[in-house]
């Protein structure tokens, strides 16, 4: 970690948005020598982050805040609360929602570092909304991503959520 000792205040740092799934870096890989980067998302009500997809380098863990999330890895459907963590593998296909009414916060833990460059490269082709798909194909497979975009009307069907 950085030697300088700080605190990250409320608001600080790089925000953005992905369609419904906002972003707030919190640890960047550079302030954690490359260990770990820490996001803060915002998740709206009955909201899908994401088509299923999977990392061929990074573990994820969430750490809900506030609210409840769905979430499919592999084959398994589960829900999490406040307090509770889900653990993403690498190699594992998943993806999360909003299972509530009103917004979701949590806490991204991802290690190694790095995947913070493809929020921020992902984010400046977004301007708040959905990306250009031409733009983030070499985005995701710079950054070892791959997205299945067919899973995304059944997830909306089965869990009852919305995309974008």
């Amino acid at each position: 970690m950085s030697s300088e000792a700080k605190v990250l205040m409320a608001g600080q740092g790089p925000e953005g948005w992905l369609g419904s799934l906002g972003i707030r870096l919190m640890i960047s890989g550079s302030d954690a020598d490359g260990r770990l980067t820490l996001i803060e998302h915002v998740l709206k009500p009955r909201a899908l982050a994401a088509p299923l997809h999977r990392h061929s380098r990074e573990d994820e863990y969430s750490f809900v805040l506030q609210g409840r999330i769905g979430a499919k890895l592999g084959d398994k459907v589960l829900y999490a609360g406040a307090g509770d963590l889900v653990c993403k593998p690498r190699d594992q296909w998943h993806t999360f929602w909003n299972a509530a009414d009103e917004e979701t916060r949590l806490l991204e833990i991802i290690s190694p570092a790095g995947f913070d460059k493809y929020f921020e490269e992902m984010i400046a082709i977004s301007k708040g909304g959905r990306p250009d798909p031409a733009l983030a194909a070499p985005i995701r497979e710079r950054h070892g991503l791959e997205v299945d975009s067919s899973s995304v009307p059944t997830l909306i069907a089965e869990h009852n959520v919305r995309f974008g």
